[in-house]
């Protein structure tokens, strides 16, 4: 074992732990299942770390490794049951609106093909570049370009977005890659 290797780990566990977290509960929708993604991930890391050569190698390593896990996991997942119908709720302005609209997000996120959801959140909420996105993911740009749009349009549909840099209108167009 090398020391200095094990000491870089901890560093980068240290300090991107909770980061990892938050990606991994985008991943999945759930924290305690976000916890366990982070653990398993980074013990499959943590196995391969002599082979990775610097920090940045590391990080999209991890992140790699967190969506397929991901897939995996959610290939074997039973379904279980699910509810069918969603109760309507009043309309009406409240302080918890953030709160509320965060859910919601959540929720159609969670209609996402798996793939699809992991693509908006590497785009939007780690903020990569499709480039970057295309290595993690294993696929071409243009893939993640049609995954994106795809999933935008999905989420579309639920009306969520009033955000300019995301929702496209006649008078603003979409965010382009710099």
């Amino acid at each position: 074992m090398d020391p200095g290797l094990d000491a870089e780990f901890a560093a980068f566990v240290d300090g991107r732990f909770t980061a990892l977290q938050r990606f991994g509960y985008l991943l999945t929708g759930e924290w305690h299942l976000a916890e366990d993604l982070v653990q398993a991930s980074l013990t499959k890391v943590w196995f391969h770390r002599k082979s990775l050569l610097n920090s940045a190698a590391l990080e999209s390593y991890t992140r790699t490794t967190m969506v397929n896990t991901s897939s995996q996991w959610w290939r074997r997942k039973w379904k279980g049951e699910t509810p069918t119908e969603v109760l309507p709720e009043p309309a009406s302005p409240s302080e918890f609106g953030t709160v509320d609209d965060r859910d919601l997000l959540l929720r159609a996120l969670a209609t996402l093909p798996r793939r699809t959801r992991a693509t908006l959140v590497l785009r939007y909420f780690e903020d990569l570049p499709e480039a970057e996105i295309a290595q993690i993911m294993g696929c071409s740009t243009g893939t993640v370009k049609s995954n994106v749009s795809r999933g935008l349009a999905r989420l579309r549909e639920h009306k969520l977005f009033t955000d300019p840099l995301i929702s496209t209108s006649p008078d603003r167009p979409a965010r382009k890659e710099g």
